[in-house]
């Protein structure tokens, strides 16, 4: 796909990957006549849903499968086969001739050691350079990756840095040994818009710069059309389409391609919801909140993690909270749902004051409280089936029989559009969107009056995001509760949100209706915000890009 006369780094032809359970049974085919080639400077998109195999593509690359896997075909390497290749020379190849970029730094870097240490080693493992040069190299790579604090970051320990410090160590671990190659595998899923905005420069100025070849694994089509020169589109293992960006965004030719675009929530379309207030009960009043978080340390004071906030949100409304981490939303959401007293403020739920309320009424007030979590894996119990998980909140709070739980199981997988033999299946058995339908049917199991959505789909494929979005908004139709969303994508969020507050450091910097204040934001803050999103279309994409970096250059103080 190169236009400029360069050969191929990398060229893999007809690569065909599965899976054994066992020696005596038949290999289950995940990736089946998958092919590519990475030119330098160029970013090749491998792209498609969970299940798609672009990641284990990618992995069969570093030869990284586990022991069961079985891999045919060819990946070349220059003129080197790796598909077979001793453990040494795909040793030599990892970190040395390709780097890689994971999707969770914090769990890519060891807890134990500091940045310094670990990119020293990697360093100490590919080229002949002592400690001591070593130490230098990685001042210098830090520096390269737009880290300030180089000294303080490269002494600290993983747990000690931001999510964004660490990817960009990350990047500078992945670059240490010049290599030929980048793998990104989901690079910016867990991060905010800004951050995201950061790497995503950094990866496409370090491809231009040093003539590296990337290989972008994502779900995320607005990153495709930030970074990407050349897609390919997977579904189930195999191929179903592949072009430039610009072609692929502009004529898509394959009919799960458009099905993938069109299922992208976008901030240049008209909001989903209505903005008018209807006459309905008032569920949550926050009036001047603060909230305080212990610090550690002799005669230090309290972290003041929320300051000043306030909103309402009557029946049948959602009342949007994006901002990046740290600035308060998820504290807020805990403050809602009686988890987190408030340090000053009054935080009101169906006229009850949380902070001065007996514990009687603390129990009744949050049996009308839903809560749906980021990661729907985490939040359910795997040794429950689905039917126990969603009949919890009923065995605790109701009197109803089994048969009763029963019968409002098979109601509720229905109502989120789950078979009710789902009822007697695991939540490892699932996949993403149907936990997270599993999580959403849990909390509203009890006809909540408020419910609490935390980033509740930001890990999940663009069209299952799409159908969840959707449901939440059927479901609110259906039941009239009044929610809480907390996101930090703002198309999301104009989806499903009537209005919204920009949160700050703690603070609410603006608010308003979604349609509003999302089109025509006032405040510099959201302004950098809205323009850091990645929109799904190249050339208002680039447009964007320009914007971002105009009022990024305005504030020296941006978070990157």
């Amino acid at each position: 796909m190169s236009s400029s006369g360069d050969q191929p780094v990398l060229s893999a032809d007809a690569i065909r990957i599965a899976f054994a359970d066992s020696p005596r049974s038949q290999a289950r085919t995940v990736v089946d006549g998958v092919g590519f080639e990475l030119y330098p400077g160029r970013v090749v998109a491998l792209v498609g849903e969970s299940g798609s195999g672009k990641s284990v593509t990618a992995m069969s690359v570093l030869g990284l499968l586990p022991p069961n896997a079985r891999v045919a075909g060819s990946i070349r390497l220059g003129g080197q086969e790796l598909v077979g290749a001793p453990a040494n020379v795909l040793r030599a190849v990892r970190g040395g001739r390709i780097g890689t970029i994971f999707q969770e730094p914090m769990n890519a870097f060891d807890p134990v050691y500091t940045i310094e240490w670990q990119i020293v080693e990697a360093l100490r493992a590919h080229t002949s350079a002592d400690r001591s040069s070593a130490g230098a190299r990685v001042c210098e790579l830090l520096r390269s990756v737009g880290i300030r604090d180089v000294d303080r970051v490269a002494r600290s320990h993983p747990h000690e840095l931001s999510g964004g410090q660490l990817q960009r160590a990350m990047i500078a671990m992945a670059l240490s040994c010049d290599p030929e190659i980048l793998i990104a595998d989901e690079p910016t899923t867990a991060l905010d818009v800004t951050v995201q905005a950061g790497i995503l420069e950094l990866i496409r100025v370090m491809a231009a710069e040093r003539r590296v070849a990337v290989l972008l694994i994502t779900h995320d089509m607005g990153v495709v059309a930030d970074l990407a020169d050349d897609v390919i589109v997977m579904r189930a293992g195999e191929v179903v389409e592949r072009a430039d960006a610009a072609t692929l965004f502009a004529a898509p030719k394959a009919t799960y391609t458009r099905e993938l675009l069109q299922a992208v929530p976008r901030l240049d379309q008209t909001a989903a919801v209505a903005a008018e207030a209807a006459s309905t009960p008032r569920v949550v009043e926050v009036d001047d909140l603060s909230i305080d978080y212990a610090t550690t340390g002799w005669g230090r004071p309290p972290l003041r993690a929320v300051q000043g906030v306030g909103f309402t949100i009557d029946a049948g409304r959602t009342f949007g909270l994006v901002g990046e981490s740290g600035s308060g939303k998820s504290t807020i959401g805990r403050a809602l749902a009686g988890l987190i007293a408030p340090a000053s403020g009054i935080v009101r739920v169906e006229g009850t004051d949380l902070a001065t309320a007996s514990r009687r009424r603390l129990r009744a007030v949050r049996r009308g409280i839903g809560y749906v979590f980021q990661d729907p894996a985490s939040s359910l119990n795997p040794r429950q089936t689905v039917g126990r998980a969603i009949a919890e909140p009923l065995r605790l709070h109701t009197r109803q029989g089994q048969t009763e739980r029963r019968a409002r199981v098979a109601e509720l997988l229905d109502a989120v559009n789950l078979p009710s033999a789902f009822a007697e299946r695991y939540p490892h058995e699932l996949s993403g969107g149907q936990r997270q339908r599993v999580a959403i049917a849990r909390a509203v199991a009890l006809h909540p009056a408020l419910l609490i959505a935390d980033e509740p789909t930001s890990a999940l494929d663009v069209s299952v995001q799409a159908t969840v979005l959707q449901l939440f908004v059927q479901l609110q139709r259906d039941f009239g509760f009044a929610c809480l969303f907390i996101s930090h994508d703002l198309a999301v969020v104009q989806e499903v949100a009537h209005e919204v507050a920009v949160l700050q450091d703690g603070r609410i910097v603006e608010s308003g209706p979604a349609r509003r204040l999302l089109a025509d934001p006032q405040q510099p803050y959201t302004q950098r915000l809205i323009a850091a999103a990645p929109v799904a279309d190249p050339a208002a994409q680039r447009r964007r890009r320009e914007a971002w970096h105009a009022l990024a250059s305005d504030d020296a103080e941006v978070t990157a």
